[in-house]
Formats: C-alpha cells, structure tokens, sequence
C-alpha cells in the first residue's frame, strides 16, 4: 500500500514537473517571439507612426471647419444655392430647404476660424513647460482628448449660438498648441542625430490630416451632412488616444518592450547634453535672446504665412473661384497636402544622406532646405493670381504645397540640432513668433480680398 502511494505521488510529481516544464518552455518561446517582433518593429518606428498618425488625427480636427463652415452658412449666399441644387446634390439641397444651415456673417466666420489660432500660439510655451513636467505621454495625449471631444461637441453647440462654437474652438486651439512642443521634447531622447531628418517628416503626418480631412469631409458633407464630419474627426480622436495610450513612453529606459540592442544603439548615439538634462531648469533668458532661435522663428512665419493661405482659403476658393461641388473641391483642395508627406519624406531622407555624406556642413544643409521650403513656394503663390487656365493653375498650386514641406528638413530640424535637450522649449517660443501667421495671414486676406465674383476661363 505503502509502495503504491509512492507511486502514486511519484507519478503526480512527475506530472507536475512536466506541465511546468512545458509552460516554461512556452513562456520561452513567446518571449522568442516578442522579441523577434521587436527586434523587426523597433521601438523607434513605434514612435514615429505615433507621432505621425497623431499629427495627421490632430489636423483634422483642426481643419474640419475650414471646409463645413462652407455648408453650415451655404443659405447666405444665393450663388453657393444655385450651385448646391444643379450638382446632384440631394442632401446639401434639403439642408437648405429645412434650416440646418446658420445666418452668420462673414465677421463671425472669420472670428470662428482664427479664434483657435489665437489661442493655439498663447498655449505654445505652456506646452513647453508641461512637457518638462508631466512628459510628452501625458501632455500629448491629453491635448488630444480635449481637441477630440471638443469636435463631438461642436454640431451641438452650432445649435445653441455661435459664440458657443467659438469658445469651444479656443479651447481646442489651447490644447493643440501643447502638442507640437510635447513632441519636439522627446525627439532628442528617442531619436540619433542621423536619423533625426527621416524622423522629423512623422510630423509631416499633419500634411496628410490636411488632405484626408478635405476629401473625407467634402464627401460627408455633400452626401450626409456637415454634423457627421466633426462626428467622423472626433471619433477618429479618441480612438488615437486609446492607441497613444497603449504604445507611447516618454523615454527608451520606460519603455517595457525595447530591445537591449535598440536601447543600447539609442544611448550610443543621442549627446550627453540630453541625458544630463533630465530634471534641469529650463534657461528662458538664453531662449529668449538667442540669434539662431530668432532666425528659426521668423524664417519660418514666412512658409507659415503661405500654408496657411492654401490651408483657410483653399476650400473657399474651390468653390467660390474655380466654382467645383464639395466633393471635387475636397479632393483637389486635399490631395496636394497627402502628397507633400511624401515629399517631406524624400526632403528629409536627402537631408540624412547628406549629413552622413558630409556633403556639405550641417548648417548649410538647413539653410538649403529651408530656402526650398520659402522661395520656391513664395514665387508660384505670387504667380498663381495672374493664371487663368484651371490646369497650370492647379499644377502650380500643387508644387507650392508640396515644396513647403522642405522646412522639416531645414529649419525644423533645426531646432533640435541647436538644443537637442530643450528641444520642445524652444519650439514653444519658436511656434509663439511663427504661428502667429496661422491667423494675421487669413485676416490680412480678409482684407484684400473684397469681391468673390472673378472665374477662372477654363
């Protein structure tokens, strides 16, 4: 009896040892597995498309007014009727028939759109200063939040009044304007100095919110309604902060699925200077009054000043100019900005093989960069007012979009070359100058343009 318990036990022991040999030798073989799919992902490509989808997702919640705002106030003018009831558009026809457009003025328009902006460049520093504190994973995604349920709340607040609608805008600009410094301060924690180009086109990311939000949007608008286009952009939010959520980390030492190897090549090659600032006190006076940062920021008014013409008045001048339906409007009115991530990818990954190649200084790769970003965009934005054949016009408009997006190899860069450790403080500054194109050019347009009765000749 006495043997047979033994056995017994023995057996059981056995079997024990066996299934926990197995769950070993599965547990062995998952982390195998992890670790080759890390080792195929690395962490810094999970950085990158974070970076660049929450830029993307970030733009349009931005811009989608750009483009309803048409609709929401269609009923003001007798010409935008006429063409919404001769170009197969049921829905934009009984939106006019029953009301769910608003008598607003061309004043309240325009306080609408630059009220985010105005906002966005206040909030500038302020994402500088939280990011030191509370690191880009809590600034970044929480700005995002707010910005995404700021869209699903708009169409509710149009019903109420407009001044609802500005004041929800001005918060959404507040919390955008944290985004770009949050960012700009975990580049030089993650991200080599020759690989800092190709990295810097992720943030290129809003180029494609830009063109996305256009052709989404005007194919929403012209089928369903304007409501469902800040219904599409707000959803689309939130679900990006789910993912930041689950993927972002502000350090590759927090990270708990980099690869020893990755850390290791990460830590080889990012300055000393960044890993000895981590806690240090920000130095605002050196900010303040440095020439390099001065240059940075109002070189870089001018390619904003530029965007952002293409940007407010490009869907309005579809319509109104060029005389397309919403739908052809937002593809044309997108696809140059979809296609200038592309090219902002072929700018900076030049940009990186010339600093390997050491074609020619660091410096004046910036410079060369930059004055392609300004020059060449200025020439064919100013050509672009005496052209009346639709295709060159188009072809033109193109170009301009698509050049600008060299910045981000130039100046842009720029910013973390000359302070890789305070990168995202002194783009806060940077972006306070610069950014304040974003609504001094549509209200100086306001000005200028006084009548919206010339037609392109086809």
């Amino acid at each position: 009896m006495s043997n047979a318990n033994d056995s017994a036990k023995s057996r059981s022991t056995d079997v024990k040892y066996l299934v926990t040999q197995e769950g070993f030798s599965e547990e062995i073989q998952q982390s195998n597995l992890f670790h080759k799919f890390n080792a195929k992902v690395p962490a810094r490509f999970v950085l990158y498309f974070l970076s660049c989808s929450g830029f993307l997702v970030s733009f349009m919640m931005r811009n989608d007014i750009n483009i309803a705002l048409v609709a929401m106030t269609a009923k003001n003018s007798t010409r935008l009727t006429e063409i919404f009831q001769t170009n197969e558009s049921a829905t934009l026809s009984s939106a006019l028939a029953s009301g769910d457009t608003f008598d607003w003025s061309p004043t309240v328009k325009s306080v609408i759109g630059g009220s985010f902006f105005v906002c966005y460049v206040l909030s500038q520093v302020v994402g500088g200063v939280a990011a030191q504190h509370f690191g880009t994973k809590h600034v970044f995604g929480w700005s995002q939040f707010a910005t995404a349920f700021g869209s699903l709340c708009i169409p509710f607040a149009a019903d109420l009044h407009y001044s609802v609608v500005i004041a929800i805008r001005c918060i959404q600009g507040f919390a955008s304007g944290l985004t770009w410094p949050a960012m700009y301060a975990v580049v030089g924690y993650w991200i080599p100095l020759s690989e800092r180009s190709r990295f810097m086109s992720s943030f290129q990311g809003f180029s494609i919110g830009i063109g996305l939000t256009y052709v989404i949007c005007g194919f929403i608008i012209d089928n369903f309604s304007w409501r469902y286009a800040f219904f599409t952009t707000g959803s689309l939010g939130m679900l990006w902060c789910f993912l930041w959520y689950m993927l972002a980390y502000n350090t590759p030492h927090e990270h708990p699925r980099i690869t020893d190897e990755e850390l290791e090549y990460i830590e080889m090659n990012i300055g000393v200077e960044v890993k000895e600032s981590v806690g240090m006190k920000v130095p605002w006076k050196c900010i303040f009054t440095s020439l390099p940062v001065w240059a940075i920021s109002i070189t870089t008014f001018g390619r904003i000043w530029i965007h952002y013409v293409f940007i407010f008045y490009g869907p309005s001048f579809m319509t109104n100019i060029l005389k397309f339906p919403f739908q052809a409007n937002g593809f044309l009115s997108g696809m140059p900005f979809i296609c200038s991530y592309l090219s902002s990818v072929v700018f900076c990954c030049i940009a990186d093989k010339m600093v390997l190649k050491e074609v020619m200084s660091l410096t004046n790769i910036r410079k060369l960069f930059t004055a392609f970003s300004q020059i060449i965009p200025g020439i064919l934005i100013f050509s672009i007012g005496y052209i009346n054949n639709i295709v060159v016009l188009l072809i033109i408009w193109f170009i301009a979009v698509t050049y600008i997006t060299a910045s981000y190899a130039g100046a842009m860069a720029n910013i973390v070359d000359i302070a890789p450790n305070l990168a995202g403080q002194v783009l806060a500054f940077c972006q306070t100058i610069h950014m304040s194109a974003s609504f001094l050019s549509p209200l100086a347009g306001g000005f200028i343009v006084t009548s919206e009765r010339y037609a392109i000749k086809t």
